[in-house]
């Protein structure tokens, strides 16, 4: 994906004979579609292409939405697996000490003490604190996003510091 886009939502599947597509949320704002008109969708492939929302309504926790100029199941099977993406400067707002998951994978994590754990790869969700996944040397660390153990996140230097409690690490 392009770095200056940001995934919204992932098409899962065509629904209907009319073009509809269901698709997953990747944001925590779902909102945010009221007042989207043109989106990016990317390709499995890598291709991107700029795309308009004829319609969208939510269902059973998924995103469904119609686009325009894809009428039929065959057009909208050509978009099955794409990321509808918006531009990096038409993210919401967030409060201070919240980070959006793109700008957390691919920090690095360090110990307090400056000892290198790896990189996160990815930031799974649970419901309630947030996973990081990191990628290290050897294996792999489950680390909660919290602050008592996440005591500094510098998003510039894709830097994060930890207090691992006792444990933690180990497995």
């Amino acid at each position: 994906m392009r770095e200056d886009l940001v995934a919204i939502a992932r098409l899962a599947k065509p629904r209907g004979l009319r073009g509809e597509l269901v698709g997953d949320l990747l944001t925590d704002f779902p909102e945010r579609f009221d007042n989207l008109k043109r989106v990016t969708i990317v390709r499995p492939n890598g291709d991107a292409a700029e795309i308009e929302i004829e319609k969208f309504w939510f269902q059973n926790g998924r995103i469904v939405l119609k686009f325009a100029g894809f009428d039929s199941i065959e057009a909208a099977e050509t978009l099955r697996g794409g990321e509808i993406c918006v531009g990096e400067t038409e993210t919401v707002e967030l409060e201070a000490n919240e980070f959006f998951d793109w700008e957390l994978e691919g920090c690095a994590i360090e110990t307090a003490d400056g000892e290198r754990i790896g990189t996160v790869r990815e930031v799974m969700r649970t419901g309630g604190t947030e996973i990081l996944i990191v990628a290290g040397e050897a294996k792999e660390y489950l680390i909660p996003f919290a602050e008592t153990i996440c005591t500094s996140v510098d998003i510039e230097e894709k830097l994060i510091k930890i207090d691992a409690p006792e444990g933690l690490l180990d497995f």
